[in-house]
């Protein structure tokens, strides 16, 4: 019997994994991962690939061979000791990265788990997180691989970061006092109802290139949760509404008493200034019997499904201690394509130095010089470029420490409403306290000033 082959991008999150959990024996998974995962003997649930999802040549080669692929990544951790950049345009990056290697492996369809979105007029009124769901889901699509989206709310299952949230929350605090975002409506779904959804949009064609809200059987609130796993843990709680919206010191206090990063509670908190509440969809019309927030709860508390561990991870090895990520999101109203960016940032950058930096291009070869000295050098590389990304390797200058890796790349993005400018495993040769506190800085300001100069081209 055919066996499909799913990449999973994602796959040592929470979904990721109960999905290889329930359902290796029905696919050929093939799980990515950052770090390369050690062979075990007996493990056959999926084959892991190591992948650097900043690299679209690794990224390409991590797709080989699949039929489907399953998008779970959410702004990843950063990989260098120094990012510079927000989690909306690394995701954009990475989305962008996925959808053309999906594409140059021939894959049938992206499967996308998004965010539930609330009513809106414009994209512009969503949390920076929410809207960011939305972005990734336009672009992954744009090279031209089918996706399907399922929009939803908290999952809610053993090892869910946001149960797991409210779980804590309930263990540590004898008295909750909810502010408003608390009692905002939303419509959490249970794990395995999530699960089967997915696995009932793989592959199916009348799915692609659409958008479904998932969720349980109706719609509850953070503060009533809140209230149900007392209840199913027999804690005496005192559960209390008052009407500020407070999301400053929310994130403190929920980070604080959870053990939880303000980087994972921060959006969640942002996110529900909206009622997130599902659209009648005829994907949600094919689960009739989904489960109920107290049953779901129950199951993730005291339910005896387990994961089986993860294979062993090989510890990373850094090829420099001391490496640099920079992701920018520059406006392009005029539309250009990156090629065009690139070639304008080259005129562009001696002019705002008042010609104290020299740029001499010959034979794909950039040079960039201050008084004489050799600053940068970039390779321009034409077979791993096109209209709508310019790669640049940086092999050279007294600014680079190391010459055999790093990258600089313009990426035309959401269909040329941006460019994205990105510097990837740069090196560089100055101290690193002197470099973050000048090179570090200049770069952001210099970009920034691009930014503003090609908004108005």
């Amino acid at each position: 019997m055919f066996r499909p082959t799913i990449v999973i991008a994602g796959a040592t999150g929470f979904i990721g994994r109960w999905f290889i959990e329930r359902f290796h024996q029905e696919y050929n998974i093939i799980a990515l991962s950052r770090g390369r995962m050690l062979p075990e003997p007996g493990y056959d649930k999926a084959e892991w690939r190591q992948v650097e999802l900043y690299s679209l040549t690794s990224t390409e080669a991590a797709l080989a061979g699949a039929d489907y692929a399953i998008y779970l990544v959410h702004s990843m951790q950063p990989t260098t000791r120094l990012h510079q950049g927000d989690f909306e345009d690394t995701d954009l990056l990475l989305a962008d990265n996925f959808g053309r290697a999906a594409k140059a492996n021939g894959l049938k369809q992206i499967l996308f788990m998004g965010g539930l979105l609330p009513e809106y007029d414009s994209v512009d009124e969503l949390s920076r997180h929410l809207r960011s769901r939305w972005e990734v889901e336009q672009t992954l699509g744009e090279a031209g691989v089918p996706v399907t989206t399922l929009r939803a709310g908290i999952i809610v299952g053993a090892g869910g970061s946001s149960f797991t949230i409210i779980r804590k929350l309930v263990e540590r605090l004898p008295a909750l006092i909810c502010p408003s975002w608390c009692q905002s409506a939303t419509q959490p779904v249970e794990l395995d109802d999530a699960l089967k959804m997915m696995k009932y949009a793989l592959g199916r064609k009348d799915f692609f290139g659409r958008t479904f809200d998932i969720g349980g059987p109706g719609p509850t609130n953070y503060m009533s949760m809140i209230q149900t796993v007392a209840d199913l843990l027999g804690k005496k709680r005192i559960v209390r509404p008052v009407k500020i919206f407070s999301p400053g010191l929310s994130k403190m206090w929920v980070a604080l008493f959870t053990d939880t990063s303000q980087a994972l509670v921060s959006p969640l908190i942002e996110s529900l200034k909206h009622d997130l509440v599902c659209q009648p969809n005829e994907l949600l019309d094919a689960f009739p019997e989904r489960t109920d927030f107290q049953d779901a709860a129950r199951r993730a508390l005291f339910g005896k499904d387990q994961l089986s561990p993860l294979p062993k991870r090989e510890t990373r090895v850094q090829k420099e201690k001391n490496t640099v990520r920079s992701v920018q999101r520059l406006p392009n109203p005029g539309g250009h394509t990156a090629t065009y960016v690139a070639r304008i940032y080259q005129r562009w950058l001696p002019a705002f130095f008042h010609t104290l930096i020299n740029v001499k291009s010959e034979d794909n070869v950039l040079v960039f010089s201050f008084l004489g000295v050799g600053l940068l050098q970039l390779e321009f590389i034409p077979g791993r470029s096109d209209e709508d990304r310019q790669l640049f390797y940086i092999n050279g200058g007294n600014l680079v420490k190391r010459e055999d890796y790093g990258w600089l790349e313009f990426r035309r993005v959401l269909n040329g409403e941006y460019v994205i400018s990105a510097v990837h495993e740069y090196a560089p040769s100055l101290p690193w306290y002197i470099y973050t506190q000048t090179q570090a800085r200049a770069h952001a300001f210099v970009m920034n000033q691009f930014g503003k100069y090609l908004a108005g081209k």
